[in-house]
């Protein structure tokens, strides 16, 4: 199956060759890797060049959406520079981040998982960030769940769902359209990739209230978010966060934020939210 990798990268020299190295030693080589090098003011670029000159399924483009690194928006934003120098001879299509060690078996596995079962949708397994000198699982979502860092598409699954949105929560609504296009979502537990930069800890204090925000576009309704604001807070052992995700969710709502998502998809979402929950009530 051939494989694109998309890699957004703003001021990544500390990581993005580690991100790199562990890609080109797989033993299925990706068709191509674009980075995406994001109004980078260090040695991103450079790095990147280096790699690009040694292997020819390399490349980089340049580009300038924002200073600031507001979640959502501006990494798909600058993935989309990425997507837009590419062909559409891929079988699959990846976002990952510029931060990530992958095993050497990463892509063959997910690849084999797309061919095991054709409706498979997506595939991914886990991030792991060190922890008093041992690596352990970055435990911010469900064990279903695809993390943002190592998205990994079908083709055909990546066009029903119209691609990935430029909002916070993008890397939630993709997996929602997915199964409400009957597509499957695959997770496998022995592809423990190396997360080098904690999730969040360059967001822009900005971004605070986007979560809450990004509840209401995606129809969750109040008590969906109330219930989805508590969870996320307590895995982030943040409680204040609660109060911002609701202050972000009324915002949203006082002003009538567009939707990400149809009143079908909505219905169909909310419908999943309250039977994966029910299910973990009664399991």
């Amino acid at each position: 199956m051939e494989i694109y990798i998309i890699i957004p990268a703003h001021n990544e020299e500390h990581f993005i060759s580690k991100t790199l190295e562990s890609l080109v030693s797989q033993t299925l080589l990706p068709k191509k890797i674009v980075v995406v090098n994001d109004h980078s003011t260090d040695n991103t670029a450079d790095i990147v060049n280096e790699f690009a000159n040694k292997y020819h399924f390399i490349s980089i483009v340049n580009t300038s959406s924002s200073k600031d690194h507001m979640p959502g928006s501006k990494v798909i934003n600058a993935f989309y520079q990425g997507y837009d120098t590419l062909d559409t001879k891929y079988d699959i299509i990846c976002k990952f981040d510029a931060d990530l060690i992958f095993p050497s078996n990463y892509l063959e596995k997910i690849a084999s998982h797309f061919k095991e079962q054709d409706t498979t949708g997506m595939v991914g397994g886990f991030c792991y960030i060190e922890k008093n000198q041992k690596w352990v699982l970055e435990n911010l979502t469900n064990k279903d769940h695809i993390r943002g860092a190592l998205k990994a598409y079908r083709k055909a699954c990546f066009k029903d769902i119209n691609g990935l949105q430029p909002a916070m929560g993008w890397d939630t609504i993709d997996e929602l359209l997915a199964r409400y296009h009957h597509w499957d979502i695959k997770t496998d537990v022995s592809l423990k990739v190396k997360h080098l930069k904690p999730t969040g800890n360059t967001y822009n204090p900005k971004a605070k209230y986007k979560q809450g925000e990004a509840f209401y576009r995606m129809r969750y309704g109040f008590w969906i978010t109330l219930i989805a604001s508590c969870k996320l807070a307590f895995l982030k052992k943040r409680p204040k966060f609660i109060l911002d995700y609701l202050i972000g969710f009324n915002r949203a709502k006082k002003s009538k934020k567009s939707y990400l998502v149809s009143k079908d998809e909505g219905k169909f979402i909310r419908k999943l939210r309250w039977q994966k929950m029910k299910a973990k009530l009664l399991g």
